[in-house]
C-alpha cells in the first residue's frame, strides 16, 4: 500500500500528519485486504481538515469498494 499526499493538501507539517493518519488506519485494515492487491491512496485537500474518525469511515468505504471489484 502506498500513499500519495500532495501539497495541495496543505503545507509539509499537515501533509505529514495526513499521512501519518492514513498509515495507522491502514494498519488497523491489513488483514481485510486480499493478498496480492497493491493498493495506492491518493489524499484529497479535504483530509487535512477530517478528524481521524471521518478519515477512518472514508477509507473503510474506499476499501469496501475496491476489494469488492
Amino acid at each position: 500500500m502506498g500513499f500519495v499526499v500532495s501539497k495541495a493538501v496543505g503545507n509539509a507539517v499537515v501533509r505529514g500528519r495526513t499521512k501519518r493518519r492514513l498509515r495507522a488506519i491502514a494498519a488497523t485494515r491489513l488483514s481485510g485486504i486480499p493478498a496480492g492487491l497493491d493498493i495506492v491512496v491518493r489524499a484529497q485537500p479535504s483530509a487535512a481538515q477530517a478528524d481521524f474518525d471521518e478519515l477512518s469511515d472514508a477509507f473503510g468505504r474506499a476499501l469496501e469498494k475496491v476489494c469488492r471489484s
